[in-house]
């Protein structure tokens, strides 16, 4: 929930950027996320030519954020949460064909 409440500061430097939408350029999402929040890089995938999902985790309190990163170099900020739980990897489960 820390990392929601100290999010109020990046939506007000986002406001003047896009409207409500939490972007900017990708160096400065970053460095924030890792600085002000502590959270690590934990996990991406490719949504399409254009952009890449970045999942940003803090291991300590738990709280996650979801990143969309575009190849121009901007970054939004799409969700939010806590509790983020590392699971290990399984085996899909064989289809039957």
């Amino acid at each position: 929930m820390g990392a929601v409440l100290a999010l109020v500061g990046l939506r007000a430097e986002a406001q003047s950027l896009i409207g409500e939408v939490l972007c900017g350029p990708q160096q400065e999402i970053h460095a924030k996320l890792a600085r002000q929040f502590g959270a690590v890089k934990t996990g991406t995938g490719l949504r399409g030519p254009e952009a890449v999902m970045e999942i940003w985790t803090n291991p300590k309190s738990g709280d996650w954020t979801l990143v969309q990163t575009y190849v121009e170099g901007r970054s939004c900020i799409v969700a939010m949460g806590e509790y983020w739980e590392d699971l290990a990897p399984t085996e899909a489960p064989e289809t039957a064909g």
